[in-house]
């Protein structure tokens, strides 16, 4: 939050954003680029870079040709080209900065051929404050008529152009839909030019923004621009629990941050032994039944004897897989596992344990039982 409009009341209570994320400031944006070349001057004989980045609904982005070499800073609203007719953004950088954009996001400047029209007019601004006003209405009438059809889609959101000339339906469906009738009845009911744009659910989230589990916004909707695939081995090699409504996002998908801390994991898992082998001893063979990769550690058992657990370090464990590759077997699994109980005790001292959970329900002394009795005696009356 960047603007003071984002900021918190007198009583310690957040604002909210009353520009509705349209602030000068662009402190409320989607991955917003500070621009810290602003204040420089640039070197003589150079021209200013003459492409900007405007930025739309929900953090839509693109880049603008400045032909007209308008004096455009952050925060300026401007009509820009579009398909048919024209669109209002808000500029979100400008100057060099832009050109390091343009070169992240592979954009070559020859091949952006969109334009910037003019700065935007009170006309302008006034015409794309009333097609926005429109959206909700629209969004509310256009799932009823998708109802009425019977079509199996779902209108997630709606995006009218700066000018009021179309409107752009985005939606989300599991199968393909034929909505060439929907459009009609869209084109007659709203008087306008219809665009249907199918998103994906992670997509449709990322759009409407939220709330996930871990109590923070969602990171599709702040800070994440691209969604790679998640799968279910991601939750099996951070040992979770495959229970799909804890694995599962707003968008019904797995969560994205499943990917996040799966090559600390990986990378810790290199040094473990496979489960699928068997440790072969002197008193039987032991199967892996368990292992913890913040511990170190791995529980094994006796075949035949599976409810007797045996905790195994990962050194010990690829100790005895060595002894088996050489033809040799291992004295027991109770060797190893005490070694790694005794070594863990040098280390580690149990501070919780020293004192006792049940030190403040200790009766009452002798002593102090006489003197209730005596304070009673002297003033009977109180007591009654």
């Amino acid at each position: 939050m960047g603007c003071t409009s984002c900021s918190t009341t007198n009583n310690g209570q957040p604002k909210g954003c009353k520009n509705n994320g349209t602030c000068g400031t662009d402190g409320c944006n989607k991955l917003t680029v500070f621009d810290w070349l602003a204040n420089m001057v640039l070197p003589g004989h150079q021209q200013p870079f003459e492409y900007v980045e405007v930025r739309f609904k929900n953090g839509r982005k693109d880049f603008f040709h400045n032909s007209e070499k308008l004096p455009l800073s952050m925060g300026d609203v401007v009509a820009t080209e579009a398909a048919s007719g024209h669109d209002i953004g808000i500029v979100s950088l400008a100057g060099e900065l832009v050109r390091i954009q343009m070169k992240k996001k592979r954009q070559k400047p020859e091949e952006t051929h969109l334009k910037i029209y003019r700065k935007a007019s009170q006309r302008d601004i006034d015409i794309w404050h009333k097609a926005k006003n429109r959206e909700e209405a629209v969004k509310v009438r256009a799932r009823q008529i998708a109802i009425r059809l019977n079509l199996r889609m779902k209108i997630s959101d709606i995006e009218f152009q700066g000018d009021g000339s179309k409107a752009v339906f985005f939606y989300t469906a599991e199968e393909r839909v034929d909505f060439r009738e929907l459009i009609k009845e869209f084109a007659a009911e709203f008087s306008t030019r219809i665009e249907m744009k199918q998103v994906g659910f992670r997509q449709e989230a990322s759009r409407l923004g939220g709330i996930g589990s871990c109590g923070r916004e969602l990171c599709c909707s702040t800070w994440l621009t691209d969604f790679r695939s998640v799968n279910t081995s991601a939750a099996r090699y951070q040992q979770l629990s495959l229970n799909p409504q804890k694995l599962a996002g707003q968008c019904g998908k797995l969560k994205c941050c499943l990917n996040y801390e799966l090559d600390t994991y990986l990378e810790s898992l290199e040094t473990f032994p496979s489960i699928d082998v068997k440790l072969i001893t002197e008193k039987g063979t032991a199967v892996c039944q368990k292992l913890d990769i913040f511990k170190r550690v791995l529980w094994y058992c006796y075949e035949g004897e599976w409810m007797n657990w045996h905790e195994v370090s990962v050194e010990n464990a690829n100790e005895i897989i060595k002894l088996n590759k050489q033809n040799k077997k291992a004295i027991s699994l109770e060797a190893y596992a005490k070694e790694a109980v005794e070594a863990q005790d040098a280390v580690y001292n149990n501070a919780a344990g020293q004192d006792s959970l049940t030190r403040f329900d200790k009766p009452k002394s002798s002593k102090s039982r006489q003197k209730n009795k005596r304070r009673k005696k002297r003033n009977p009356q109180k007591n009654d």
